[in-house]
């Protein structure tokens, strides 16, 4: 598989290992010193792409790669403002897309763990949930994409529950999510659901990159040869 990697901060560059370490050839990569590298002719020469830039210029390199007729994956968090645009672009010039807020196994579990909680949960008021996320201090968006996922999860199952927020002074049905920025932490989500007399918490927490990046590089493999949106759910069949 020829891949084009495009960002190659300490992503890509974890990626990179991954894919060399499962025989896959890197045949183009676009860093902040070669934008003008990211072309639709350099991009027929590759399989597949794997896109972990920034949410300013995220959707523009997916539309790249639809128009050269290869699948990108990507992890870039940040732009769901233009889901719809991006989904009907990729239809329309048909496309393959694989996108995920995280791409780590783990996390992908604890999605689904997320779920089953909340459905226990459904009936218990007394039990009120709320929401922490801790990332690097390099990470742009916070709440991260993650989060905001498993926040959008717990909304859809809890009753009386309509938005998430940040903010410490939510309504009574807004979930709040509390993000921090510090050192160089992978990850960590943790969903907590407190009464008066005890809480429930289940947390992930992320070790290093190398989960995500391995999530990336079977993304990339799954990808060749569909068509479509495609997802996590998708490949792991949960």
């Amino acid at each position: 598989m020829k891949l084009a990697l495009i960002g190659f901060g300490k992503m890509g560059k974890e990626i990179e290992k991954i894919a060399l370490s499962r025989g896959h050839k890197i045949q183009l990569i676009i860093d902040i010193e070669n934008p003008g590298d990211l072309t639709v002719q350099n991009l027929t020469t590759c399989d597949v792409a794997i896109e972990f830039t920034r949410p300013v210029s995220a959707v523009e390199n997916y539309f790249k790669c639809f128009e050269a007729g290869i699948p990108v994956v990507s992890g870039t968090t940040g732009w769901l403002e233009r889901f719809e645009e991006v989904y009907k672009r990729c239809e329309e010039m048909n496309g393959t897309f694989f996108y995920s807020s995280n791409f780590s196994l783990g996390v992908n579990l604890f999605f689904e763990l997320n779920k089953a909680l909340a459905h226990l949960m459904a009936p218990r008021a007394e039990y009120k949930p709320a929401m922490t996320e801790v990332h690097h201090t390099k990470k742009l968006d916070a709440p991260s994409g993650t989060a905001i996922s498993l926040a959008e999860d717990i909304i859809s199952i809890l009753p009386g529950l309509e938005a998430w927020t940040i903010s410490e002074n939510a309504s009574p049905g807004e979930l709040i999510i509390t993000p921090e920025r510090t050192g160089d932490v992978p990850g960590i989500h943790s969903i907590k659901y407190e009464s008066e007399v005890d809480y429930i918490e289940i947390t992930h927490s992320a070790k290093n990159r190398k989960g995500l990046a391995l999530g990336a590089v079977l993304a990339a493999e799954y990808s060749i040869g569909k068509q479509g949106i495609l997802s996590m759910k998708d490949m792991l069949k949960i």
